[in-house]
């Protein structure tokens, strides 16, 4: 009798992202009272960072979007000051992402701004912003920092034009881009940069996405592919890959996934159902995760993305009965770590005028800084000047930890090939008391220093002769040497 061995394999694939759960907001944690827009414009409509959360309101004459403090939850003051400074209404708005107090805005009066945010807040209505953009002919839509290069930015609007745009000149009222780049026949819907930002992407009302070079406006790809229509379109971090979200040929809601370096066909396609509302897709290039949120859905689905096929590996959704209208995404240096949370969403909940945070969070049972969920991420320092770009430069992001302890002047180029150490002199940093333990051992090795006595009292965090525990400052919270993360969804671990 011949016995045939046959090799069992799950029926799931195994990771470590498998159980990650959404935790919302408890209700006086939420923004509650904010007069969200009504506009139908299908944008996020809210943008966030470590110091603050803005959104697009609704207001009589003229646009306007709210600025409030990260931590001013609850009931928000119906007459807050707001940023009024546009003739028309505003519809998309973005924080720079190397400057907390610097964000930008534009709007149907054909204009995009620049204004600067007092360090306590809005205070007081401000109507004058520190720059102002006119170069467009009709409303714009859209806007986009650069990732990597400081003092530059993209617009494009109803004229079909994408411009670029250098801050760091002394006019306050910039006429002329750097570049107007024309290879759209119709409206822009999203832009979308890779990590270095030597190639953008963009997703247009004739349903088709073009990649090309930011710099020099040079057309690279364009889809010509009938079986998807594209709405919204986002670079997969390294892995070359394009995201997009759109309809089929029978108007079911669908994602396609695209070879960067070839738009004929994609490479992989999936129909989702038969709603209306845009889906509006949002990567994490640290954990490879895809969040797909859907305008008007109260539901998140979220997979996680492959380099081999079949590329999209679907995890879960989170469900909520509160339909989304826009959704605001906090940058990693935000988040709090010792709660294993890998991303926050702030869902503009319109029917209630509320904002909700929206964590998701890996359960874990280690109570220790869980370093393979939290690699080394973009910071908030930029890679080069707005010339050095301009000049043809392309440099990947810098990069730091998100260690509590570690300061965030622990740097290190994206693609340098070096350590985070390497990236730093080595007697400037020295002097940095706000470096994490870990980076100074590492220097003194380097430095063949072999003593072993302990480190300097100047390195050490303070202790409570009373308390047992020890606090860092990192990620502008307190954080304890001990987090304790989430056990469950309702306090359950899974392991």
């Amino acid at each position: 009798m011949t016995i045939t061995k046959m090799s069992w394999r799950p029926q799931y694939r195994s990771s470590k992202y498998r159980h990650v759960f959404g935790k919302p907001a408890t209700k006086e944690n939420c923004y509650d009272g904010v007069p969200i827009t009504r506009s139908v414009h299908d944008n996020h409509l809210c943008t966030v960072n470590p110091r603050f959360i803005a959104v697009i309101t609704e207001c009589a004459g003229g646009g306007a979007f709210l600025v409030l403090s990260i931590n001013h939850t609850g009931k928000v003051d119906p007459h807050h000051p707001r940023v009024s400074g546009h003739r028309g209404n505003v519809l998309d708005i973005k924080w720079n992402p190397f400057n907390d107090f610097c964000i930008a805005s534009c709007s149907e009066d054909t204009t995009v701004k620049i204004w600067d945010i007092p360090e306590h807040g809005v205070l007081k209505n401000i109507t004058v912003p520190r720059k102002e953009l006119q170069g467009h002919s009709r409303r714009v839509g859209l806007i986009e920092w650069h990732p990597t290069a400081n003092n530059i930015i993209f617009s494009t609007g109803y004229d079909y034009q994408v411009m670029v745009w250098k801050l760091d000149v002394p006019e306050q009222v910039i006429k002329n881009p750097l570049r107007s780049i024309s290879v759209h026949s119709d409206v822009v819907l999203s832009m979308s940069f890779n990590t270095d930002g030597s190639r953008l992407a963009t997703s247009c009302k004739d349903k088709k996405i073009r990649v090309f070079d930011p710099r020099t406006g040079t057309l690279l790809q364009e889809t010509n592919c009938k079986s998807h229509k594209a709405n919204k379109v986002l670079f997969l971090g390294n892995l070359k890959m394009l995201l997009s979200t759109g309809n089929s040929r029978w108007n079911h809601r669908q994602i396609a996934l695209w070879d960067q370096e070839d738009l004929s066909q994609p490479s992989y396609s999936e129909d989702l159902d038969g709603s209306s509302g845009v889906l509006f897709p949002f990567y994490d290039p640290d954990t490879h995760m895809l969040y797909i949120a859907g305008k008007g859905d109260g539901n998140i689905r979220y997979y996680e993305i492959s380099p081999e096929k079949p590329y999209v590996h679907y995890l879960t959704e989170y469900r909520s009965f509160l339909p989304q209208k826009g959704m605001g995404v906090m940058p990693k240096r935000g988040l709090d770590v010792c709660s294993c949370e890998i991303f926050r969403f702030y869902k503009l909940v319109t029917i209630k005028s509320l904002i909700e945070p929206l964590s998701m969070i890996v359960p874990r049972r280690s109570e220790s800084y869980q370093e393979d969920i939290y690699p080394m991420t973009a910071g908030n320092k930029p890679s080069m000047t707005a010339d050095e770009w301009i000049g043809g430069l392309d440099k990947g992001p810098v990069m730091m930890s998100l260690r509590p302890g570690s300061k965030l002047d622990s740097y290190v180029e994206l693609g340098s090939g070096k350590d985070p150490t390497d990236s730093m002199e080595t007697q400037h940093s020295r002097s940095r008391p706000g470096l994490s333990l870990l980076i100074q051992e590492r220097l003194d090795a380097k430095e063949g220093n072999a003593r072993k006595e302990s480190p300097p009292t100047s390195l050490l965090p303070s202790t409570d002769e009373k308390s047992s525990s020890t606090t860092y400052v990192s990620n502008g919270q307190l954080d304890s040497m001990h987090c304790s993360p989430p056990k469950t969804e309702n306090e359950v671990c899974y392991m």
